[in-house]
């Protein structure tokens, strides 16, 4: 198998989980990764606690931006080697024809943006979605998919979407 070198991460707004999931890919595969993310309905702007977030860890949030999905299926879109969705509904949606023949895991996670109250209290949910995204792509990174045969590497990929705090 050729391994994973491009990741699209989607949800629906690609305001929150969908940009967390973008940002930690690329900065724990650096120059192993190139990491998207994208949505089918996006908001149009990433989330003011998600960015908050990126800023507290170190992480420049000009480049993240809430996109549609639509941009990876033209001719100039990347090649995408792993679809990974981040919320019930994109999982569930009619997900466009990626170019390729792209690897697909589902890691559902609670939505950080639905939760209501104070800036601590937002800051917190993120923090939370951070903490459970990390452990998964440490997961991932960890295992050594060029040697997987396309079957056991998306059971694999499927086991760590079952990982703490799966929704």
């Amino acid at each position: 198998m050729a391994g994973v070198n491009t990741v699209l991460v989607l949800c629906t707004g690609n305001s929150a989980r969908s940009i967390l999931g973008e940002a930690l890919l690329g900065q724990l595969g650096a120059g192993r990764i190139a990491a998207f993310s994208a949505g089918s309905k996006p908001k149009g702007v990433p989330h003011p606690g998600a960015l908050r977030l990126l800023a507290r860890k170190g992480i420049g949030t000009a480049p993240f931006r809430s996109k549609s999905w639509l941009e990876f299926i033209g001719p100039d879109a990347p090649e995408i080697d792993l679809v990974i969705t981040v919320c019930g509904n994109a999982a569930g949606e009619a997900c466009p024809v990626f170019p390729g023949t792209p690897l697909r895991a589902h890691w559902g996670l609670p939505d950080p943006a639905d939760v209501t109250g104070t800036e601590a209290e937002v800051d917190a949910a993120f923090e939370e979605t951070w903490r459970l995204l990390e452990m998964r792509v440490r997961t991932m990174l960890a295992l050594d998919l060029k040697q997987m045969d396309r079957a056991t590497a998306q059971d694999a990929l499927a086991k760590i979407g079952a990982m703490e705090g799966a929704a």
